[in-house]
């Protein structure tokens, strides 16, 4: 027999001929992918913080508009992080409570120093000072009763939500930015800028339900789908102006809802205690 026709012996490859070891192989690359999923929202939520510090460190030096857009730019990020979360099914405590101290910092303590150096709240001293830290607390105030505290309306936040605030604050930066550029300045006083301000913190804190648009479908009518294409339309055209009073009109939109509702003795729809609703303010 020649040494070609010597049968050769066959060497053991333990990844593929154990079939334990090729299971426990997939069972560990599919939990390095899901903590690898699991990761990816807490990396959108480190941009939200990123970028409100960023707007912070904007404000500080004046630059007023890219400072808004850094807070605009905060609130896409924590809208992907809620949505990227639940869709890799990645949601923990641990990523509700990162979410809230980073949405503490952009929507929090971020409009509060835009509004004080646009506001030129300087200018009242102290009492500038308090009134913009007033809008910070109930900020922080308002995340920490979202936590803590469940949903009492179907399709409601109770109180105005954070992100909300922070974008008054900054389509009306932004609006009077716009009426500078066309040639009419609009000086706003201090006084009216500083209650401005401490009012949209008072209605965060508050009780007064605001519609969360959670239940908003437009994918089932063809003519919702044209109707929301064109308000997006609209909205673009001039963002300066419309978001400014398309924020006006939310913020308004709470408290003439509840007078209307106290007025007419509408009651709006309970959520029950034994099924907390699971509603994001992102």
């Amino acid at each position: 027999m020649s040494e070609s026709e010597i049968p050769k012996p066959v060497e053991e490859n333990p990844d593929t001929d154990s079939p334990g070891r090729r299971r426990k192989r997939r069972r560990r690359q599919r939990g390095e992918a899901r903590r690898g999923m699991a990761l990816l929202p807490q990396l959108f939520t480190t941009g939200n913080l990123a970028a409100g510090f960023w707007s912070i460190t904007l404000a500080a030096r004046g630059d007023l508009d890219r400072a808004a857009l850094a807070i605009f730019i905060a609130w896409i990020f924590d809208v992907l992080d809620g949505r990227v979360a639940r869709m890799a099914r990645a949601t923990s405590r641990f990523g509700a409570e990162y979410d809230s101290i980073a949405d503490t910092v952009s929507f929090g303590v971020a409009p509060a120093m835009l509004a004080y150096q646009a506001g030129a709240l300087q200018q009242l001293g102290w009492t500038g000072w308090v009134l913009a830290f007033l809008y910070a607390a109930c900020a922080a105030l308002r995340l920490a009763r979202f936590n803590v505290t469940p949903e009492r309306f179907r399709g409601r936040f109770e109180g105005l939500a954070t992100p909300s605030g922070a974008g008054m604050v900054l389509s009306s930066v932004w609006f009077a930015g716009f009426l500078r550029e066309s040639g009419l300045p609009l000086d706003i006083p201090a006084p009216l800028a500083g209650v401005g301000i401490a009012l949209l913190g008072v209605l965060m804190v508050s009780p007064i339900p605001y519609r969360s648009f959670k239940d908003l479908r437009i994918s089932g009518s063809y003519t919702t789908t044209v109707l929301m294409v064109l308000a997006l339309a609209v909205i673009l055209s001039k963002p300066s102006v419309t978001l400014f009073l398309v924020g006006i009109a939310y913020v308004a939109s709470g408290p003439v809802e509840w007078l209307w509702r106290w007025r007419t003795g509408t009651e709006l729809d309970e959520i029950p205690p034994e099924q907390p609703g699971e509603v994001n303010e992102s």
